[in-house]
């Protein structure tokens, strides 16, 4: 049984929240265990100037929280799952994934109840490939602007007067008690979720097998499920913040739904795919990702990845 366990997190409020309800679980599972958290800023909260897909994408979150973690200053990382790379460098793992919270995405606006009502030179703010790729595509009369910051600050931007809509993870806004921000929940067949959105992962060193057994307990087996389908997709195109990719599963009594597309930040090309099937290990999961990620790529996906490598190896537009 642990004594002691350091939790590594990024100092911003909804990292805070996230490390505190692991926290909160672990004390459940072992009330005698002295659980602490070691507040970090990373790269990714410096960089507030530019898009993450300019900057480096999603380890600039989680590099220092592996560094504590190799030094032996933290004993075990709480992630968003979404930020967390495909490939996690060598010595590390991710032991478990917590129940997911609302993996849609949610529109904010003092202004708008939807984005149908919007007119055109609406400002909207984002701070995702994805969800640009998403709102070209279906809403071209509309302006997309970069948005970055933590949530308190992305909130302060919109209120400021800066956009005239936002959108954000619903996960985020209601873990911290901001549901009554939202104003419209955007089903996934409008915005396909990014691959893990939602889901919180425990990252660990690989080294410490002891651990990933006192972790066990705090896995949810039907997310970790669906979460490996998603992650399998990406992991297949290369998934990052540079890449405006989708992947979502959904449960449907024994088997699970995966839809996924990649696309083009302007939204003038995109490739969809979907298959459904029964899944009951990670193996499964992973092998009804890994199969949508082949279809992806059977019509065209590569074309579009290779025009986005293209557009980036030529430098910040």
């Amino acid at each position: 049984m642990p004594h002691k366990l350091v939790i590594a997190s990024r100092e911003s409020r909804l990292a805070m929240w996230q490390a505190e309800h692991v926290r909160a679980a672990l004390q459940q599972y072992y009330p005698s265990c002295d659980v602490s958290i070691l507040g970090m800023t990373t790269r990714g909260d410096q960089i507030l100037d530019r898009t993450l897909s300019k900057v480096g994408g999603k380890g600039l979150f989680v590099k220092e929280l592996e560094v504590a973690m190799s030094e032996g200053r933290a004993d075990l990382a709480v992630h968003s799952l979404k930020d967390v790379p495909m490939e996690l460098p060598e010595g590390f793992t991710l032991t478990a994934v917590m129940e997911r919270e609302d993996p849609r995405d949610a529109l904010v606006s003092a202004q708008f109840a939807s984005l149908e009502e919007m007119p055109a030179g609406t400002v909207v703010g984002t701070s995702s490939l994805r969800r640009e790729a998403a709102l070209r595509s279906r809403f071209p009369h509309l302006v997309i602007k970069p948005l970055r910051g933590n949530l308190d600050t992305r909130l302060g931007k919109l209120d400021r007067g800066e956009y005239g809509a936002i959108i954000l993870a619903a996960a985020g806004l209601k873990r911290l008690g901001l549901g009554d921000r939202i104003r419209a929940l955007i089903a996934p067949e409008s915005s396909l979720p990014a691959a893990g959105q939602g889901a919180l992962g425990i990252e660990i060193r690989a080294d410490r097998p002891e651990l990933a057994e006192w972790l066990a307990p705090l896995n949810h087996l039907p997310t970790l499920l669906a979460v490996s389908a998603e992650r399998a997709v990406s992991r297949r195109l290369g998934g990052s913040c540079q890449v405006p990719l989708a992947a979502h599963a959904r449960w449907r009594d024994a088997s699970l739904q995966l839809d996924a597309f990649v696309a083009l930040p302007d939204g003038s090309r995109q490739v969809r795919a979907h298959a459904t099937g029964p899944v009951a290990t990670v193996a499964d999961a992973e092998a009804l990702g890994t199969a949508v990620a082949g279809d992806l790529l059977a019509q065209g996906a590569d074309g579009v990845l290779a025009a986005l490598s293209t557009d980036s190896a030529a430098g910040p537009a």
